[in-house]
């Protein structure tokens, strides 16, 4: 029989790594995470623990019960250390710090999960493709990515994901809401992973490298895609037309060619564009500004790629290469349409007569044909056509009067 001086004396040693306690019960319990036996399973899953109380909490993720709850904002929880972890995002105390870095955590168990991007420690792996991660949450994200399945759904326009901060994340794209600001230079960000990869722009770290051609990116995410472009890999096929893609926003972009959507509007005149990109490019023609110049000729620029690209133009460089005719052209989109006259793609389409071109361009200046628009005209005799190529044929009518025998 214990005395009273022996109650909380932790007399009951393990002999395998020292640690002690008050009780032989909890000794017993402590002595299965060295032996690996788990005598509690879960009749509904299969799941297996070491104690009696971890497999209550667990049932809970079946029976839905969650009896613990936040006073604040009213989230409840499976468990109340679960609960307790939870009022640290109220009240901001995070009392785990990591003895390498220095970064803290509201729970001992993100800690430990965090300790592993320094180790390099990997304990959950993916029966399906060998990726491994460093904790059982990012495992189930993951298998979704095999089973498809996508329990989170956004109620305002239907996306669904993987996971709940993944559906969070999405959530800010409709409330506008982007909690994570850069402290050098104030762009602000709706998730941390995004700032982290921003913050690379200014440090000059480059993590991820090509093992094929040395290439460096900021992002796994990044490396990925550019792995295509060696691979030939175009995962994202367009439903429409069939042209598939490397990346998804691409893919994206593209299908705006047939709905005729154009998300991208000009403050200024009201013009609007299916690429956010030509929005930017567009703008310089209100402000005028033209910051990048060629030091051959003097031309000036609203984007430094339209600098690289005019650049070209000196250089003879024409890196975008046809594979099935070897014509070379100095611009990627030059390449893209050009593709079209092999596949016989032709994407815009006339809503009066039905014609379909392989570019946009043509489809502009077939629609004068409709509304009888001849925006150019001849400086000698006051001429109008529909096309600047119809105005240089024109022009040979006069240059043949000035050359006549």
């Amino acid at each position: 029989m214990n005395t009273k001086s022996d109650a909380g004396k932790k007399q009951y040693s393990c002999e395998v790594c020292g640690s002690s306690f008050t009780r032989k019960l909890n000794l017993m319990v402590h002595m299965r995470t060295h032996t690996g036996e788990k005598p509690y399973s879960c009749e509904v899953c299969g799941s297996s623990f070491t104690r009696k109380d971890s497999l209550v909490i667990h049932m809970r993720t079946h029976t839905g019960m969650k009896p613990y709850s936040c006073e604040v904002c009213g989230s409840s929880f499976v468990s109340k250390q679960n609960l307790n972890a939870h009022m640290r995002t109220h009240t901001g105390e995070k009392p785990y710090s990591c003895e390498v870095c220095g970064s803290s955590f509201t729970s001992k168990l993100n800690l430990v999960i965090h300790i592993r991007t320094h180790t390099g420690e990997k304990p959950y792996s993916c029966e399906v493709c060998d990726s491994s991660f460093t904790s059982k949450k990012k495992l189930d994200t993951h298998m979704r990515t095999h089973t498809g399945e996508k329990p989170w759904s956004c109620e305002v326009c239907g996306s669904t994901f993987t996971s709940k901060q993944y559906l969070a994340i999405h959530i800010r794209a409709h409330t506008g809401e982007k909690p994570y600001s850069c402290e050098v230079c104030d762009f602000s960000f709706a998730s941390k992973r995004n700032l982290n990869i921003h913050m690379r722009t200014h440090t000059g770290e480059i993590p991820y490298s090509c093992e094929v051609c040395g290439s460096s990116f900021i992002s796994k995410q990044y490396l990925g895609i550019h792995m295509r472009a060696h691979t030939g890999e175009k995962p994202y096929s367009c439903e429409v037309c069939g042209s598939s893609f490397t990346q998804k926003q691409h893919m994206l972009e593209h299908m705006r060619t047939h709905t005729g959507e154009k998300p991208y509007s000009c403050d200024v005149c009201g013009s609007s564009f299916t690429h956010k990109q030509n929005m930017f490019k567009h703008m310089g023609t209100h402000t005028g500004e033209k910051p990048y110049s060629c030091e051959v000729c003097g031309s000036s620029f609203t984007r430094k790629e339209s600098l690289v690209i005019h650049l070209r133009t000196h250089t003879g460089e024409n890196p975008y290469c046809c594979e099935m005719c070897d014509s070379s052209f100095t611009r990627k989109d030059s390449l893209v349409v050009h593709m079209r006259t092999h596949t016989g793609e032709k994407p815009y389409s006339c809503e009066v007569c039905g014609s379909s071109f392989i570019n946009k361009q043509n489809l502009n200046t077939h629609m004068r044909t409709h509304t009888g628009k001849k925006p150019y005209s001849c400086e000698v005799c006051n001429h109008s056509v529909t096309s600047k190529q119809n105005l240089i044929i024109h022009m040979r009518t006069h240059n043949r009067e000035k050359h006549s025998c």
